[in-house]
């Protein structure tokens, strides 16, 4: 087995278990469940390095590495345009993600059987977080409010199908980032993005995880969404290798248009999702723009140095 082979998969059964540690294990500690305002900063300041770990990974490695690889196939395939096709493509995963993600919130208000929606994308609530436009459950609950910030929830729903069609909407951005994952084919490619991933994921398995806390939901139905979402990402990976391992005359197109949609997607979390609900906090504003600056410093160093 060639060695880049094993990196991924090395990085898939790393995001598989790291994911479950940090979605499992919230529920099982007091810290969590009693929120306090300094682990609402950490997991800000967290959020905000993988911002900039994200921003960084987008600008300097999946974007350049897309055109090239995109242009790349165009030749080989004697496609000869004027349009911008690269860039089209990589609007389309911007657009893919955005229209999915609406479709999703849609669907959610439009269920007619309960009175709260547990997806929300109003912001009239009585309390209204930065991140997250959910309700308020009084001030002890810093760690929920923080975990608020990476959807639009609202906790006084407990339908399980709803907590689905969230699941779902986080599944969409996990798949595709791990086909970014497989389709690299440099091993410094494939460690940057992966940690890049593994920070974010990391913070949404937290924040997923007291989401699901707050909304009482059963036991077995929170193992199963934290095991559901761990899994995404090691699928798309598993995606990403199998088309890089085809060797069909067309396979090198293929393979570049999976990037361009998983880049689209790096771009709508990097630049709609994690900087702009951060940055629109009152809270802590300089630091966050310090820890973006470092978490983008870190991996262009690291993109330096090879």
């Amino acid at each position: 087995m060639e060695y880049l082979l094993q990196v991924k998969l090395g990085c898939l059964f790393g995001l598989l278990l790291l994911t479950l540690l940090f979605g499992l294990v919230p529920s099982r500690m007091k810290c969590f469940q009693t929120g306090r305002e300094t682990q609402q900063m950490c997991l800000s300041f967290i959020s905000c390095i993988a911002g900039g770990v994200f921003l960084a990974a987008c600008l300097l490695d999946i974007i350049p590495d897309f055109l090239h690889d995109m242009r790349e196939a165009m030749q080989q395939q004697q496609i000869a345009t004027d349009f911008p096709l690269p860039e089209f493509i990589l609007g389309l995963g911007v657009l893919l993600v955005l229209i999915v993600e609406r479709i999703v919130l849609e669907c959610s208000n439009g269920l007619t059987e309960e009175n709260t929606p547990l997806l929300s994308d109003t912001s009239n609530s009585p309390a209204v977080q930065d991140h997250f436009h959910g309700h308020s459950h009084g001030s002890q609950n810093h760690d929920v409010e923080h975990a608020r910030r990476h959807f639009h929830v609202d906790f006084n729903a407990h339908s399980s199908f709803r907590s689905f069609i969230l699941i779902l909407s986080l599944s969409l951005h996990s798949i595709f980032e791990g086909i970014a994952i497989g389709l690299q084919s440099a091993q410094s490619e494939v460690l940057q993005i992966a940690i890049a991933i593994l920070i974010h994921k990391s913070i949404i398995a937290v924040s997923l995880s007291l989401l699901l806390m707050q909304s009482n939901v059963k036991t077995r139905w929170f193992i199963l969404s934290i095991v559901m979402f761990a899994l995404m990402s090691p699928i798309g990976i598993s995606i990403g290798i199998g088309v890089m391992e085809t060797q069909s005359g067309g396979s090198s197109l293929v393979q570049a248009v999976l990037e361009g949609l998983a880049a689209g997607t790096f771009v709508y979390i990097t630049f709609l999702e994690i900087l702009p609900h951060e940055l629109n906090s009152h809270k802590w504003r300089l630091p966050k723009v310090i820890f973006i600056v470092l978490g983008f410093s870190g991996m262009a160093g690291l993109r330096f140095l090879g």
